[in-house]
């Protein structure tokens, strides 16, 4: 393996590549005289491909795909994406405002075949600011086809932006379990890849009350036999709740309210962001009812499914009683009361965590600023809050819901995000945005932001003449 020699810098340097640095390639694959690179560990795009279950629907309207909310006329929207493929008449015909998760994973790979910013099997190692140049370090690993290191590469970029995504979560009760081999808990995020083993399990239980519990439940549901399900279905929340989808609700997710929320002071945006969670945690009403239609068929002939959904029950303690049975130990949040389940399968829809940014970013750490709780600042431009004598900019995707709220890892704020980043980036506005996106005023008046902006941002040197 050797390093190749350093060139020419680039204006930006992606790392990751799921949905919102996809947005942000495509978006910027038009401007001219930008210079971009995307790097990735992966050998291809996929979305949560364990949770493409059929018939699973995406949360949000097709036109918060990768670019519409920021450029309509775009080559890389969903419609053309469909016109590409002759299926704009039968997509036209099917009605469909809310498309299959499957659609919108196959419609993201068609974008990223044909980006040519992207560089799969690069795994990024670090990124460290070189003041002697005035440029960032990005040092990579060239992976082969079988995942092995093949060569060591270093990019030197003016900017950086990070979109490096989420990770599974699963309790500490149930780590040591989900982390041995041959146990039977997995989380949901590898339900498709254990789907035949899980339907062959005697007795199967699903943790977790959100929309990824749902449709697993839901799927499992509907290919056991009638009066011999053998499934429960547990969470901590205190109820099976519906996601709050009112039109007026869900202006939370506009940038009007990523703005408001910013202004917040930190302890109050802490507050809102736990209590908000039923704005994109809860269950669609459509899902809902499938579940309930289901078990109401199974009752016609008499008699009840053997199911069982407990919410307000965590898990305190679990064990293994043998290869193929797991022992949960559980707490009614209510009632205070405990009782033990013996199942053959654990499925945790226990949702995804931001992915810390202190493995990559460890070079930066004495240029950062962080607020009370240890936690990267983010200024209302998307950039980490470093100090002034960094004059590159680190941009963030999905890693600021403490600083921009409920709206940081929903796919319709995508396209207005990454425009926001590239406008800031150029120095220019290659993007106009709407001055107001709500019908809501969410303050009395306009507040100061609490985080202030990192520093003024000066224009990209064109990298051609005459650009």
């Amino acid at each position: 393996m050797n390093t190749p020699a350093p060139h020419t810098p680039r204006d930006l340097v992606g790392i990751g590549i799921g949905p919102f640095n996809l947005s942000l390639a495509a978006l910027a694959d038009p401007l001219t005289g930008l210079d971009t690179v995307f790097y990735d560990q992966r050998p291809a795009f996929h979305w949560h491909p364990g949770l493409l279950i059929d018939g699973a629907r995406v949360q949000v309207p097709f036109l918060a795909d990768l670019v519409t909310l920021a450029d309509p006329a775009s080559p890389w929207t969903f419609l053309n994406h469909l016109k590409t493929r002759e299926r704009l008449f039968p997509f036209y015909f099917a009605e469909r405002f809310h498309i299959q998760r499957a659609e919108y994973d196959a419609y993201c790979r068609w974008v990223a075949d044909n980006l040519p910013a992207l560089r799969f099997h690069h795994q990024v190692d670090a990124v460290r600011w070189n003041p002697e140049r005035g440029l960032f370090e990005v040092d990579y690993t060239q992976l082969d086809t079988t995942g092995e290191a093949e060569a060591l590469g270093r990019t030197y970029t003016r900017n950086v932006v990070l979109g490096i995504g989420t990770e599974p979560h699963v309790p500490d009760p149930l780590k040591p379990l989900a982390d041995a081999p041959g146990v039977p808990v997995i989380h949901a995020a590898h339900y498709l890849d254990h789907r035949e083993t899980l339907l062959d399990a005697d007795h199967i239980t699903v943790i977790g009350t959100g929309q990824s519990g749902a449709e697993i439940f839901l799927d499992l549901l509907r290919h056991r036999p009638t009066g011999h399900e053998k499934l429960h279905w547990l969470g901590r929340t205190e109820a099976f709740a519906p996601m709050e989808y009112s039109k007026l609700g869900l202006e939370h997710f506009t940038p009007d309210y990523t703005h408001y929320f910013h202004t917040l002071t930190e302890p109050v945006r802490d507050r809102l962001i736990t209590a908000q969670w039923q704005l994109h945690k809860g269950i669609d009403a459509d899902t809902a009812a499938a579940i309930h239609d289901e078990l109401y068929r199974r009752t016609l002939d008499g008699g009840w499914p053997d199911t069982v959904l407990t919410p307000g029950v965590h898990v305190r303690t679990a064990g293994r009683l043998s290869t193929t049975q797991v022992e949960l130990h559980l707490e009614h949040t209510q009632q205070k009361t405990r009782t033990r389940l013996t199942t053959d399968a654990v499925i945790l829809a226990t949702g995804y965590r931001e992915r810390p940014l202190g493995r990559i970013l460890a070079g930066l750490d004495p240029y950062m600023r962080r607020d009370n709780s240890e936690r990267p600042r983010v200024d209302e431009h998307f950039r980490l809050v470093l100090d002034p004598s960094v004059t590159g900019s680190v941009y963030v995707q999905n890693a600021e819901t403490h600083t921009h709220g409920v709206g940081a890892p929903d796919l319709g704020l995508a396209a207005w995000r990454s425009a926001t980043i590239l406008n800031d980036l150029t120095g220019r506005e290659p993007y106009p945005l709407p001055h107001r996106t709500a019908y809501t005023t969410f303050g009395l008046q306009n507040g100061l932001p609490q985080i202030p902006s990192a520093r003024h941002h000066r224009a990209l040197t064109p990298l051609t003449e005459g650009t």
